[in-house]
C-alpha cells in the first residue's frame, strides 16, 4: 500500500498522454499509484488536480443581450433624431420615434436564442456517483472527488465517471456513440493498442460520459475534469465562434450603407436649405428629421421578424424546432449538408441484410427491428427449410436479447445485434416463442473478447442435446470440420469458399457473424471451452448493417436536384461508411477519407479535398470542426447535423447546426440552431425548402417596403429643393411606415412557394439583397409614388388651399398606392391582373380590409386628427387615392409586359 506523499500531488497526467498505448502497470507507475490510494493521498491529489468537473463557462447576461440589440446603425440614427427633436420641443414626434426604437429592440431581445447552455449540458453528463476501491475497501463517492490514480469499478448500466485505463475487463462493451458516433457498443480489453489509434480504436480506455452496455471492469483513473476527452470537447465548444447568418450580415451591411446615405443626404439638404430655401433653422431641421424618418424603413425589422416567425411555425409542422430565428433564411442558402451517419441517415437499428447458408446467398428485406420483411433469393421470397431454418434456430437459441413492442414501435432489451438475429429468425418464419420452449437452455459460455464466441447448450425434452455457437467468422471456422448443405445434410467444410464469402460481406460494410452447432453432445450437462475446439458443423454466416432510412435516400436525391452537396462524416469504419454511402446515393463514394489521413493534411490540402470527397470515416470532434471550416472557406453555406457530444463544436461553428431531438445529446441540442423532433434527414430537405420560401418572401417584402420609403424621401427632397411645404409630416410618415406598410407587408410572409423552388441551385452566400431587377423596381415605383403624393397635394391645394387637407389626401393616396402595389409585387415576373392575383390569399384580403379600416380612423377620428394633423375627406376626394392606386397597378402591368417582350426579343 503506498504511503502518503505530498510529492505525489505533482502527478497530473497531461491531456495528450497516450495512456491507451502503455500497459495498465505502466499507467499506474506513471501515476505513482501502484495500489489503491489512501484517503489522505486522495485528498492531496484532489487539492492539486481539482474537482472532477468541467469549468463553468461565462454566459452573457440580460444587459449584454440588450446591448447587442442596440448595436445597429439605423437605431443610432433614429435615437439621435429623437433626442434632437425632443430638444427642439417636438415631444410627440420624439416620443413616436423612441417608441419605434423600443419596439424593435424588444422584439430582438425576446427572440434571440443563443447556444451557450451547451457547456452546462455537457457538465451534467458526468456521472454523479462512482464505485471505487481505496486502501480501506470499496466506497461509493461523488464523481467530483475522483483523482488520477483512483481505482474504479464498472458494471453494466454505469456511466463512466472519468477517463479510465482498464486493468481487467470481463465481456465489457461500452456505448461510445456520444463521442465517436458509432452505432454499436465497442468491445473493451486491458491490452495496450497502437499509439496512433483513433478514439474509436482505443479499446483499453473507458471515457468519461460513455455508458457501460455489458460486462464488468476494473481500471485506474488517468484523466479527470477538463483533461478528459469530454472535457477537451467542452474546451473546443467554448473556443468555437457562432457565425452570423448571411441575412444578418446582409441586413447589417444594408443598414450601414443606407444610414450613411441618409446622413450625407440630410447634411447636404440641411446646409443647402439654409443657403437657398429661406426656411428658419427649426423648420428646416424638422424637415431633415422627416427625411431621415422617411428614408429609414422602420417597419423592415418587424417584417423580418414576422416572416422568420412564420417560417418557425411552418418548420415546427415539419418536425423541426428552430432555436435561432435568422437561421431559417440561412437554410435557404445551404450549399453543403454534412451529416452524421448513425441515427440520421441510418435508423440506428441493427438488421440482418445478407445471409449465406449452404451454398446459397439470401437477401433480407425490412427496416430495423420491425418484423415486416422477407428472406429473398434473387428478389423472390423463400421458405425457411434445411440449413436456413437451422440457422434461424441457432440465431434464436444462442441469444440473450429480447424484442418486444411498445407504443407502436419495437423495443429491444439486450445487445442490438442479438435483437437483429431474433428479428431475422422471424422473417424466416421460425416461431421464436415455440423454439425457445421446445429447446430450453441447460448451460452457456458467455461471449468473451478473448474467446470471440458465445455458446449455449440445449435439450428437446426427449433426451436430445445440441450446442449452438456464434462468433467471429475466422474463430468459428477454426472450430468447424463440416458444414450444413442447403438441404440440411452435413458435408465436409469448404473453408476457402466461406472465407471468400466473409471477405465479400465485409467489403460491403457488413458486420459478419458465423453460426455453428454440435449435435448429440452427451455426457455432463455443462459446457467446457476445450470440448468445443473442433468437430462443429457450420450453419452459415449473417451480415448485419445499420440500414439507411428510405426517406433519407429520397431526401438526398432531392438535395442533389437542388444543387446541394451531401457529405457523410462518421466515427464508423471506412468500409461501413463507404457501403452506407453507396446505398444512400451519395455522389463520390469511391474515396473515403479517414481521420488519420485528415491529420496528415495541411489546411490548403484539406480545402482542396473537402469539396471533392463526400465520405469521411473514423473522425474526431477536431476533424469535424476542421471540415466545417474548410467547406466554409470554399464559400459554402454549411449545415451540420449530429447527435453526440462529439458533434457539438462543429454544430456551433456551422452556418446551420442541426441536432437530433430524440436520440441526440442535450449538449448537441443546445449547441445547435435547429432540432429535428423525428431525427430524420428528410426533415432537413423540407427545412431547406422552407428556408428558400422565407428568403423569397423576404425579398418581396423588401421590394414592397423600399419604394414606399423612396417615394416619401424623394417627395420631401423635392419639396425642400423647390421651397415647397412638405406634403407629408415626419409623424405621418411614421404612421405609414409602422402601421399600413407593416400590415400589408406581413401578408407577403404567407405567400406560397413559387414553382421549382427546389430545382434551383443555392444562392451565393454574398448575394446582395438588392440587385438587378429589384433595384430597378424600387426606383421606378418610388417615382410613381412621388408623382401620386404631389398630384394629391397640388389637387387639394389648387381647390382648397388647405395644407392639412392636402397632406391627409397625400397620405391616403400613398397608402392606396401601397395596397395596389402589393398585388403587383406578389408576382414580380408575371401578370397580377388575374383571378388568382386579384383574390390573392385570404390573408391579403384581410390585411387590405384592416388597412382601409385604420386609414378611416386616421382620417376621421378626432384624436387621430389632433395627433397626426389630419382632416376629413369627401367622397370625391376619397376617389382620388383609388384611381391613383389603379393607375399604379396598370403602369406596372405595362412595365412587366414590356420587360417580358424585351427578354423574348433577346432570345
Amino acid at each position: 500500500m503506498s504511503e502518503p506523499d505530498s510529492s505525489q500531488a505533482g502527478v497530473e497526467p497531461g491531456p495528450s498522454e497516450a495512456w491507451h498505448a502503455i500497459t495498465a502497470e505502466g499507467a499506474r507507475a506513471r501515476l505513482r499509484a501502484p495500489e489503491p490510494l489512501t484517503a489522505q493521498e486522495a485528498c492531496i491529489r484532489l487539492e492539486h488536480s481539482g474537482a472532477n468537473q468541467l469549468p463553468e463557462g461565462r454566459t452573457s447576461g440580460a444587459m449584454a443581450r440588450l446591448g447587442r440589440q442596440l448595436r445597429n446603425f439605423l437605431i443610432y440614427v433614429l435615437m439621435a433624431a429623437a433626442v434632437i427633436t425632443g430638444a427642439l420641443g417636438h415631444w410627440v414626434d420624439a416620443g413616436v420615434i423612441l417608441a419605434v426604437v423600443v419596439v424593435q429592440t424588444l422584439v430582438g431581445f425576446i427572440q434571440e436564442g443563443r447556444a451557450e447552455q451547451a457547456l452546462s449540458a455537457i457538465r451534467h453528463m458526468l456521472a454523479p456517483r462512482a464505485r471505487i476501491v481505496r486502501a480501506d475497501g470499496q466506497h461509493q463517492v461523488d464523481a467530483r472527488e475522483l483523482v488520477p490514480g483512483d481505482t474504479v469499478l464498472l458494471e453494466a448500466g454505469d456511466r463512466v465517471p472519468a477517463d479510465i485505463r482498464l486493468e481487467k475487463a470481463n465481456n465489457l462493451k461500452v456505448d461510445e456513440a456520444i463521442l465517436t458516433g458509432e452505432s454499436e457498443a465497442v468491445d473493451k480489453s486491458s491490452g495496450p493498442v497502437e499509439e496512433d489509434s483513433v478514439l474509436g480504436d482505443q479499446s483499453s480506455m473507458a471515457f468519461s460520459g460513455t455508458m457501460v452496455a455489458t460486462g464488468t471492469a476494473t481500471g485506474v483513473v488517468v484523466r479527470t475534469g477538463s483533461h478528459t476527452e469530454i472535457g477537451r470537447i467542452s474546451g473546443l465548444l467554448a473556443d468555437t465562434t457562432t457565425l452570423q447568418t448571411p441575412l444578418l450580415v446582409q441586413m447589417d451591411r444594408f443598414a450601414r450603407i443606407l444610414s450613411l446615405i441618409v446622413i450625407a443626404t440630410g447634411v447636404v439638404i440641411f446646409f443647402g436649405g439654409l443657403a437657398f430655401s429661406g426656411l428658419e433653422f427649426r423648420a428646416l431641421f424638422m424637415a431633415v428629421v422627416g427625411l431621415t424618418v422617411a428614408a429609414i424603413p422602420e417597419g423592415l425589422p418587424a417584417i423580418l421578424t414576422i416572416t422568420l416567425a412564420i417560417g418557425v411555425r411552418q418548420m415546427a409542422r415539419r418536425k423541426a424546432v428552430v432555436r435561432r430565428m435568422p437561421v431559417i433564411e440561412t437554410l435557404g442558402a445551404v450549399s453543403v449538408i454534412c451529416s452524421d451517419k448513425t441515427g440520421t441517415l441510418t435508423r440506428n437499428e441493427m438488421m440482418v441484410t445478407a445471409v449465406m447458408s449452404g451454398s446459397e446467398r439470401y437477401e433480407v428485406t425490412g427496416e430495423g427491428y420491425q418484423p415486416d420483411g422477407r428472406v429473398c433469393q434473387q428478389g423472390h421470397p423463400v421458405v425457411g427449410e434445411g440449413a436456413l431454418i437451422e440457422l434461424a434456430r441457432a440465431a434464436v437459441l444462442c441469444n440473450d436479447a429480447s424484442v418486444g413492442s411498445g407504443e407502436g414501435a419495437p423495443v429491444i432489451h439486450g445487445d442490438p445485434m442479438e435483437a437483429a438475429l431474433k428479428v431475422f429468425a422471424g422473417k424466416v418464419s421460425f416461431d421464436v416463442v415455440r423454439g425457445l420452449s421446445a429447446w430450453p437452455r441447460l448451460d452457456e459460455i458467455p461471449f468473451d473478447t478473448n474467446l470471440r464466441f458465445m455458446a449455449t447448450l440445449h435439450h428437446d425434452h426427449h433426451g436430445h442435446e445440441v450446442v449452438y455457437l456464434k462468433g467471429a467468422p475466422e474463430r468459428v471456422l477454426d472450430m468447424c470440420t463440416r458444414e450444413l448443405a442447403s438441404d440440411g445434410v452435413p458435408t465436409p467444410l469448404q473453408r476457402g469458399r466461406w472465407e471468400k464469402t466473409v471477405s465479400d460481406m465485409a467489403s460491403e460494410g457488413l458486420r459478419v457473424l458465423a453460426l455453428a452447432r454440435r449435435t448429440g453432445v452427451g455426457g455432463p450437462r455443462e459446457l467446457v471451452v476445450e470440448t468445443l475446439e473442433g468437430g462443429l458443423e457450420l450453419l452459415g454466416v449473417v451480415g448485419l448493417l445499420d440500414p439507411p432510412r428510405q426517406e433519407a435516400i429520397e431526401a438526398i436525391a432531392e438535395c442533389h436536384g437542388a444543387g446541394i452537396r451531401v457529405k457523410m462524416i462518421t466515427g464508423d469504419h471506412a468500409l461501413t461508411a463507404g457501403a452506407i454511402a453507396r446505398k444512400l446515393g451519395l455522389r463520390n463514394t469511391d474515396r473515403v477519407l479517414t481521420g488519420k489521413e485528415l491529420d496528415a493534411l495541411s489546411e490548403d490540402q484539406l480545402r482542396a479535398l473537402a469539396g471533392e470527397v463526400d465520405v469521411f470515416a473514423r473522425t474526431s470532434p477536431e476533424h469535424k470542426l476542421r471540415l466545417v471550416k474548410a467547406l466554409q472557406a470554399l464559400h459554402g453555406v454549411v449545415a451540420m447535423t449530429g447527435d453526440g457530444v462529439n458533434d457539438a463544436p462543429a454544430l456551433k461553428r456551422a452556418d446551420v447546426g442541426i441536432a437530433m431531438g430524440v436520440k441526440g445529446s442535450e449538449a448537441a441540442r443546445q449547441a445547435s440552431s435547429v432540432v429535428l423532433l423525428d431525427d430524420n434527414f428528410a426533415s432537413i430537405a423540407a427545412a431547406v425548402r422552407e428556408g428558400r420560401i422565407v428568403y423569397a418572401n423576404l425579398r418581396k417584402g423588401i421590394a414592397f417596403m423600399l419604394p414606399i420609403n423612396g417615394g416619401e424621401s424623394v417627395s420631401l427632397i423635392t419639396a425642400l429643393l423647390l421651397g415647397l411645404t412638405l406634403p407629408i409630416s415626419a409623424l405621418q410618415i411614421l404612421w405609414v411606415n409602422m402601421v399600413s406598410s407593416v400590415v400589408l407587408a406581413m401578408t407577403l410572409a404567407f405567400e406560397p412557394p413559387e414553382p421549382g423552388v427546389m430545382c434551383q441551385p443555392p444562392r451565393p452566400k454574398d448575394e446582395p439583397l438588392l440587385q438587378g431587377f429589384v433595384i430597378w423596381r424600387v426606383v421606378f415605383v418610388s417615382l410613381l409614388f412621388l408623382a401620386g403624393i404631389f398630384a394629391a397635394w397640388f389637387w387639394v391645394m389648387a381647390g382648397h388651399q388647405d395644407p392639412v387637407l392636402a397632406s391627409t389626401l397625400a397620405v391616403n393616396t400613398l397608402v392606396a398606392m401601397e395596397m395596389f402595389y402589393l398585388f403587383a409585387v406578389r408576382y414580380l415576373d408575371s401578370t397580377s391582373i388575374t383571378l388568382r392575383g386579384v383574390l390573392g390569399t385570404p390573408v391579403v384580403l384581410i390585411a387590405v380590409a384592416v388597412v382601409v379600416g385604420v386609414q378611416l380612423l386616421f382620417t376621421y377620428l378626432p384624436w387621430f386628427q389632433r395627433t397626426f394633423s389630419t382632416a376629413g375627406l369627401s367622397l370625391e376626394q376619397l376617389a382620388f387615392p383609388v384611381m391613383a392606386g389603379v393607375l399604379v397597378l396598370v403602369v406596372l402591368e405595362v412595365e412587366t409586359a414590356i420587360r417580358k417582350w424585351v427578354r423574348a426579343a433577346r432570345g
